[in-house]
C-alpha cells in the first residue's frame, strides 16, 4: 500500500522545534506518527532564520547554537521512526464519515489520519522585508534578514534593525566578531527579555533610539551606507556600513489552514488548556496559538506539543492514561 494512503494515529503539521519533540513524545506513546513539513528541510524558523543564533531558553542546556538544536531534536524525534514528509503544504482538510481526517496538500498528495496537531509556527515563513526605496537589489549582497553564519561578519562595522529578542540577540553575539555593532530601533523601548537588553545596553553596541531607516546608499549591489531618521524630532543622520541585518519580524500567515473553519484570534488558533481547538480532533501547540497562559518561549511549546499529543491519545481511545510513562522508565530507555 502506498504509504500516503495508511492511516495514521497522529499527523503532525509542522517539523519546527514543538514538532518534532511532539512526535518523540507521539512515540513514547505508541502512536503511528507522521510529521509534514512545508520546507526541503526540518527546524521550521529555526533552521531557515537562525541557525547561528544561540538559545538559552530550555531548561537544562546553558546555550547551544539553533543548528545544533534542530540537530538534536531530529535524532531524538526519530528515536520511534516516525514518517517524515518534506517540501509539502497542506492545505485541504475533509472529515470522512468514520471520523478520521483527509488532509491535501498544494502538490496533489493525500495523508490519512485519526487526529491532526497544528505546530506551524507563524505558518508560512515570511520576513517582513525593509521598506525602504531599492531595498530589494541588495538582499542578495550584504543586506541581510538571517544569519547563517556569524564569521561573515568578522571585523565588519554592522547595523542591525529592530527591537525584538533575534535583534538584540544578534547584537549581542555579533558584538564578538565584528568591528562595530549599531543597532537602531524606532522606539525608544526593546521588546525582548530584560537580561539580554541589559546586556546589549552594558555592550560596546551603540543603541539608536528612536531611529528609523529612512535611505540606503551603495552601488545597486552592496549597501555603503544608512540615513537613518529620528522619529522624534525628524533629524537625520548618516551611517557608513559593511553589512546591514533586518530584523523586523515575521507575518503571521496559516495559509490555506485559515479556511478549515479554526476558531483564530490576533492571527493564530484559540486552543484550551488540553491545546484542543473548536473542532473535535485537531489539536495545536506552539507560535501558533493562543491561549490565556501563553508562554512565548519555546520551553513552553515543548509543554503544548505533549498537552496536545496526550488530548490526542484521550480523543482515539478516552480510556487511555493521561500521559506518557517517565522517558527514563520507558522500555526504550531501560539500562542493559
Amino acid at each position: 500500500m502506498d504509504s500516503n494512503q495508511e492511516l495514521y494515529d497522529v499527523t503532525i503539521i509542522g517539523g519546527g522545534p514543538i514538532g518534532l519533540f511532539t512526535a518523540f513524545y507521539s512515540g513514547m506513546r505508541e502512536l503511528k506518527t507522521k510529521v509534514i513539513e512545508f520546507l526541503p528541510q526540518l527546524g521550521g524558523k529555526v533552521s531557515y532564520f537562525f541557525p547561528e543564533k544561540t538559545i538559552r531558553d530550555i531548561g537544562g542546556i546553558p546555550g547551544i547554537k539553533g543548528e545544533d538544536l534542530i540537530k538534536q531534536l531530529t535524532e531524538q524525534a526519530g528515536t520511534f521512526k516516525p514518517s517524515i514528509v518534506l517540501g509539502q503544504q497542506i492545505a485541504g482538510m475533509e472529515r470522512m464519515k468514520d471520523g478520521t481526517f483527509v488532509l491535501s496538500s498544494t502538490n496533489g498528495e493525500v495523508h490519512h489520519t485519526k487526529t491532526i496537531i497544528l505546530t506551524t509556527g507563524m505558518g508560512t515563513l515570511k520576513t517582513i522585508k525593509l521598506d525602504v526605496k531599492g531595498a530589494s537589489q541588495y538582499e542578495g549582497g550584504n543586506l541581510h534578514y538571517a544569519i547563517n553564519d556569524m564569521r561573515d561578519f568578522t571585523d565588519k562595522d554592522v547595523v542591525i534593525s529592530g527591537g525584538g529578542n533575534s535583534a538584540v540577540d544578534w547584537a549581542n553575539e555579533l558584538e564578538k566578531v565584528a568591528r562595530k555593532v549599531t543597532i537602531v530601533h524606532r522606539k525608544n523601548e526593546f521588546s525582548c527579555h530584560e537580561s539580554d537588553e541589559s546586556l546589549l545596553k552594558n555592550s560596546s553596541v551603540e543603541v539608536l533610539t528612536p531611529y528609523s531607516i529612512e535611505e540606503l546608499h551603495g552601488n545597486g549591489e552592496k549597501v555603503s551606507g544608512i540615513t537613518i531618521k529620528n522619529a522624534e524630532t525628524g533629524g537625520l543622520r548618516t551611517l557608513s556600513i559593511d553589512a546591514l541585518i533586518v530584523s523586523h519580524g515575521f507575518c503571521i500567515d496559516l495559509g490555506p489552514i485559515r479556511e478549515w473553519g479554526l476558531q483564530i484570534e490576533e492571527g493564530r488558533i484559540v486552543v484550551n488548556g488540553d491545546m484542543e481547538t473548536n473542532i473535535p480532533g485537531i489539536f495545536a501547540a506552539g507560535d501558533s496559538v493562543i491561549h490565556p497562559h501563553k508562554l512565548r518561549l519555546i520551553t513552553g511549546g515543548f509543554t503544548e506539543g505533549p498537552l496536545a499529543l496526550n488530548s490526542a491519545k484521550k480523543y482515539m481511545d478516552p480510556g487511555a492514561g493521561a500521559m506518557a510513562m517517565y522517558s527514563t522508565h520507558h522500555k526504550e530507555f531501560v539500562a542493559e
